[in-house]
């Protein structure tokens, strides 16, 4: 089988074994199995937008046409070779049913490994009634809600695929989501994402087949403790229905995802090695999605081929700081992701489709030890828990979310006018001077940082809204692991995003593939 890469392809829907033909100029009915293996869409020139794709296809004499044709080669089947590793007679406990955790109990119960996955949330059929309650009434569940429950943060948000780490484990990833639900076209899209409604189901029927293989999954089962013996982890102490349960194990590994502050707390008082990490803090804002396609497209923003446009823009101020637009979510909503009581975090959130009204992204800041108040290494949390406070004070402490138009923002003023472009945010809003989250150096940089947002992207702080506060782009803290997965307790495994060393469904389910890699290996 070969591959051509490159290929202009015009957005009606097209005779692709044509296309391929009229590159090498040879009959297309010599032209057998195309397959659209890659899909990107080339919006540079605005007069003429296009895809660009690359196509496996098979011919007679391939060596001949590779010959002929430098652009061809031989297409490589990048495969997954860890399928046949076989199981130990460990048990080893996941926690966290994040994408890493989710992915690493999936892969040992692939292998029949003795795994028992727990999560301190709600099973996401559950989880997403508590959200939809939440939504609906301000009640808010502690440990079921956009960031806690099955499938991690990432379930409510855009499903997002994509990752600068270039890995075997990526094409595998993309299949094991197919294979459970999602749609096809991450196979080849440039920019995959699943989309809520679609993680929804395919976590689900995840969790199932790790049953089937004979994995154990817990819900309502929160880690409250370690129990160690000389440097080395003895059993763990689990609780559910406010009852504590001793379990046995012989290895932890804990994937428990950026917000799980009491753990982390937990865990530091026990002695696990962990340090300060810098991350990211800043608002959401909100254009109407019609706005960004024609800004994106041009004339061609109404196309039927085309999805809904994103973006992607990073500057840098006059104070040093980095100012960048982080998960951005086309065709979709600002959701109140809040998970402490007395605390507003705000997220995006779109389903498959990416058909709602509006587009949002966030807005973000670098932040680090230099900002925070101490250099105890959970110093992080304390900062970002403060500016969760300060949003919740000024949405009126009833969980209504603070936002304001950016003009206002900009200009340090509180005009009413919120109808150029109607909040998606749920469950409520309130307008108010979000300036007041943050210090003067971190308003200045996100002030500037969005002037010159507008200079790469005319008319990007007109008639746009901003929600706040934007706290838990990753994890505030890293947990010390060497180069076999372990901390510096023997036993103990921190993988994924809440352990600092991934950032996104895509690296985290890497992550937590490699770390499952290692355990079958049995080292």
């Amino acid at each position: 089988m070969l591959l051509i890469n490159n290929v202009k392809v015009p957005l009606e829907l097209a005779d692709y074994r044509k296309i391929i033909s009229q590159q090498l100029n040879i009959s297309k009915n010599k032209i057998f199995d195309v397959k659209l293996v890659k899909q990107a869409v080339d919006a540079r020139r605005k007069n003429k937008v296009h895809f660009v794709c690359s196509f496996n296809f098979t011919v007679e004499n391939e060596d001949l046409m590779i010959k002929k044709y430098p652009k061809l080669n031989l297409s490589k089947v990048v495969a997954y070779d860890y399928p046949v590793l076989k199981s130990t007679d460990e048990h080893i406990v996941v926690v966290g049913s994040g994408p890493a955790g989710l992915f690493c109990a999936y892969n040992l119960a692939r292998a029949h490994q003795k795994v028992t996955l727990i999560e301190r949330g709600n099973a996401v059929e559950q989880r997403k009634e508590d959200i939809d309650n939440f939504f609906k009434t301000g009640k808010l569940s502690p440990d079921s809600n956009v960031q806690f429950g099955e499938g991690g943060a990432g379930t409510f948000s855009d499903g997002k695929l994509t990752t600068g780490v270039k890995d075997k484990r990526k094409k595998f990833i993309l299949e094991t989501f197919v294979k459970h639900g999602a749609e096809s076209d991450i196979l080849y899209v440039n920019k995959p994402h699943v989309g809520t409604d679609y993680l929804i189901k395919v976590v689900k029927s995840m969790r199932e087949t790790i049953i089937a293989n004979g994995g154990e999954v817990l819900f309502e089962t929160k880690l409250v403790d370690v129990n160690l013996a000389d440097d080395q982890l003895v059993n763990i102490v689990v609780e559910k229905n406010n009852i504590k349960t001793t379990m046995e194990l012989d290895k932890l590994v804990l994937a428990i995802g950026h917000s799980a502050r009491d753990t982390y707390e937990m865990l530091y008082q026990k002695g696990i090695k962990m340090e300060q990490k810098s991350f990211a803090v800043g608002l959401r804002i909100e254009h109407l999605q019609s706005f960004i396609n024609e800004h994106q497209y041009g004339k061609y923003a109404n196309h039927p081929s085309l999805k809904a446009a994103d973006y992607k823009l990073a500057v840098k101020t006059s104070n040093g700081r980095g100012v960048y637009t982080f998960c951005m979510c086309p065709g979709g909503k600002v959701i109140n992701s809040s998970s402490e009581a007395g605390g507003i975090v705000v997220n995006g959130m779109s389903n498959q489709a990416r058909d709602e009204a509006n587009a949002n992204s966030a807005v973000l800041v670098t932040v680090g030890p230099e900002d925070f108040a101490s250099s105890h290494p959970l110093a992080g949390i304390t900062y970002q828990r403060e500016l969760e406070q300060k949003a919740f004070e000024l949405g009126g402490k009833d969980y209504s979310v603070p936002v304001m138009r950016v003009e206002d923002y900009l200009n340090d003023t509180l005009d009413l006018k919120m109808e150029e472009v109607s909040c998606s945010v749920q469950p409520n809003v309130r307008y108010a001077k979000l300036s007041q989250i943050f210090s003067n150096e971190v308003n200045l940089a996100l002030k500037e940082g969005l002037q010159l947002m507008n200079h790469k992207f005319t008319g990007f702080t007109e008639k746009a809204m901003l929600s706040g506060v934007e706290s838990r782009s990753s994890a505030p803290v890293r947990l010390y692991r060497d180069e076999n997965f372990q901390s510096n307790i023997k036993g103990i495994m921190p993988i994924g995003e809440g352990a600092g060393y991934a950032g996104g469904i895509m690296s985290s389910a890497i992550d937590g593939l490699k770390c499952s890699e290692f355990i079958l290996k049995g080292e």
